[in-house]
């Protein structure tokens, strides 16, 4: 029998590119298309694909949350990422939302054929490109960590609000401290993580998960 396959994607012609490709493969079958996140809900409802080729940066509802609203919906339905990021958060965030591949759109076709493949006989697929940055790692959503460095409770709480966006005087007076204080905090953290500035502070907060709390 072949693979199911619902292409997601906002540019029709990335997805009839995709389409031309896939039906090419004696395996493979397309079986529709979506234009954005809520359309591809829509069609893993109504079509129930094996696989779904989901675009990470789509408007409306994005590849994350749709990968993440898939796995409610019918948690048979494999997802395989397709980005051009090769960011470890995105990684992280893909695989730890249910994605079950994750591949680049940079990459030569066959990876994304490999992870189609892989995904729908139940396996996890990592791009190439990824693996040989030693992104194997990724793949083993609950491997035991290294212990990291520890920092205070306090440092932690500044690092977190400065993460989504507060400015000092902000966190200052949530936390009722002074604004010198505070950069004190966020220096001393961001010194024992290793961090250099307010990316790798965002960077740092997605992978260990503070974005994702209410």
């Amino acid at each position: 029998m072949k693979t199911r396959v619902l292409i997601a994607d906002d540019h029709e012609t990335v997805r009839e590119g995709l389409r031309l490709l896939l039906e090419a493969q004696p395996d493979i079958e397309v079986v529709g298309q979506a234009a954005d996140g809520r359309q591809t809900l829509d069609e893993v409802r109504r079509l129930h694909p094996q696989v779904v080729v989901m675009d990470i940066s789509m408007p409306g509802i994005n590849g994350l949350a749709a990968t993440r609203a898939t796995q409610t919906i019918d948690p048979q339905v494999a997802v395989v990422a397709l980005s051009r990021h090769t960011d470890e958060a995105y990684v992280q965030e893909l695989l730890g939302a249910g994605a079950s591949g994750y591949v680049l759109k940079q990459s030569p076709a066959n990876e994304l054929l490999q992870a189609i493949r892989a995904a729908a006989s139940g396996q996890r697929y990592l791009d190439s490109a990824l693996v040989a940055r030693n992104a194997e790692a990724y793949l083993s959503r609950n491997a035991p960590r290294p212990p990291g460095p520890t920092i205070s409770e306090r440092e932690s709480s500044v690092l977190r609000m400065m993460a989504v966006g507060h400015s000092n005087k902000e966190i200052a007076d949530v936390l009722d401290i002074s604004v010198k204080t505070v950069e004190v905090h966020k220096a001393n953290g961001m010194r024992k993580l290793g961090l250099r500035g307010r990316i790798d502070v965002v960077r740092y907060a997605v992978l260990n998960g503070w974005l994702q709390e209410p």
